[in-house]
């Protein structure tokens, strides 16, 4: 049984991280503890090698850009003043507090990248005015959740830029390739909404009195103001990497930059906020660069233990046929997202899972793709939701975890039909990325 040793390496992992070891440091050990098993003192050479080539990969020069530019913007004002624009067009309509809240959440993916950021912004902007109006707690905790995972289907994405060197595709075809489903996905989130609206208005009171009150030509002139630089800003980041213009790493730049001059635009700059800015970004690049390193550690000595042909053979043993291993593969996601968070699922996952992709002969954009809308559909789902964590800690007290959990099922069967709608129609995912990447 020494070619299924590398199996082994999973149940260890679950036991430290149980124990309560931090993921990066879980998986580290856990790759020493085998490597030396497995070819004694040198495997400390092939471990020490993965610091070597983490830090040398320049994809990943990405990470602290896109991490500052989103903590930049999430402690400028910029959101405020979005959420504004946003709201004086859909106050009117049925759940149109719900629906500014998913318009938001889109946008304020499209210029941060960082899933959290998103959501405990959009979160503490939405929730006590949607309070405030009688909307039910169910649908306000379901709302904001969704809303703020939309930041790992709508690039520029942490986990996609991760994900992309992991996997060994482009980042930029990555990008393309989420545009449409992340883009279905929202658009069902809000047709969720509207229809909630109109079939229960007690869940979403439609406010006719006490919204807003502006001029057409008001109107115009905040969503100008508030609209207009971030989408510059969302053209140079996007547009650059789509457009071949830019690799990742020099648009995250672009953007970086661009986040300081939107906040000399709105006056909202000062040393401290910058200050503030980059010491969240030491903290949380530290921490995504160390669970990267580990993860590669890991995924190295499984890999030379034996570990990838054992469950090829075992797989054609088992007889399992092709779309039964994607099944397999993305159930499995489904289930490690519920314990770890996306990255490390990213790391333990995808140098496993792509090999067997390619040999069975699908598409590897469309499986990332695929991948990514069962990440996000884990990060979502009770108990262990991280998106209900993040709106714990910004909610009113009066909004509890069974608001939560049961407002947030919609929204999970709708990222269900949209995991559907990309395995059934893999143009969606592969589309783009030919017309503009070629």
């Amino acid at each position: 049984m020494s070619e299924y040793i590398g199996f082994w390496m999973f149940p260890v992992l679950l036991i430290f991280l149980l124990g309560g070891f931090p993921i990066a440091l879980s998986m580290i050990c856990t790759a020493f503890i085998f490597g030396v098993m497995q070819f004694g003192a040198s495997a400390s050479f092939q471990l020490i090698s993965q610091i070597d080539s983490v830090a040398g990969n320049s994809v990943l020069a990405a990470v602290p850009l896109f991490v500052f530019m989103g903590a930049f913007l999430e402690k400028s004002g910029i959101a405020s003043k979005l959420l504004e624009a946003i709201h004086i067009w859909t106050w009117r309509l049925p759940g149109g507090m719900a629906l500014s809240t998913i318009i938001m959440g889109a946008i304020f993916a499209a210029i941060s990248g960082v899933v959290g950021a998103t959501e405990a912004v959009i979160g503490l902007l939405t929730v006590p005015v949607m309070l405030k109006h009688a909307y039910d707690k169910r649908l306000i905790s379901g709302t904001v959740c969704a809303s703020g995972s939309l930041g790992t289907v709508i690039p520029p994405s942490i986990t996609v830029i991760v994900l992309g060197p992991v996997a060994n595709v482009s980042v930029g075809e990555l990008f393309a390739g989420l545009l449409l489903p992340g883009l279905i996905m929202a658009v069902l989130f809000g047709l969720y909404v509207v229809g909630v609206a109109v079939a229960k208005p007690a869940m979403a009171p439609r406010t006719m009195e006490g919204g807003p009150k502006y001029s057409l030509g008001q109107k115009l002139r905040i969503t100008a103001v508030a609209l207009i630089p971030p989408s510059i800003l969302i053209f140079a980041v996007l547009g650059s990497i789509l457009m071949g213009v830019a690799t990742p790493t020099e648009a995250a730049a672009w953007g970086a930059l661009g986040a300081v001059g939107l906040s000399a635009i709105y006056r909202t700059f000062t040393w401290s906020l910058f200050g503030n800015a980059l010491m969240k970004t030491l903290l949380i690049t530290t921490m995504i660069l160390l669970i990267v390193l580990g993860g590669s550690m890991f995924a190295g000595v499984f890999f030379a233990s034996g570990g990838m042909l054992a469950i090829q053979t075992l797989l054609n043993d088992l007889g399992i046929p092709a779309w039964g291993v994607i099944a397999l593969i993305l159930l499995l996601t489904f289930v490690a997202g519920f314990v770890l968070d996306l990255i490390s699922v990213v790391l333990i996952v995808i140098p496993i899972a792509m090999p067997l992709v390619l040999n069975l002969g699908f598409d590897p954009i469309w499986f990332c793709i695929a991948f990514l809308v069962v990440l996000q559909t884990s990060y979502l789902t009770p108990p262990m939701a991280p998106s209900i964590f993040y709106l714990r800690a910004v909610a009113p007290p009066e909004i509890t975890l069974r608001h939560m959990y049961s407002g947030v099922i919609p929204f999970i069967i709708l990222q269900i039909i949209t995991l559907a709608v990309v395995l059934v129609f893999p143009e969606l995912a592969t589309w783009l990325p030919d017309v503009l990447l070629g």
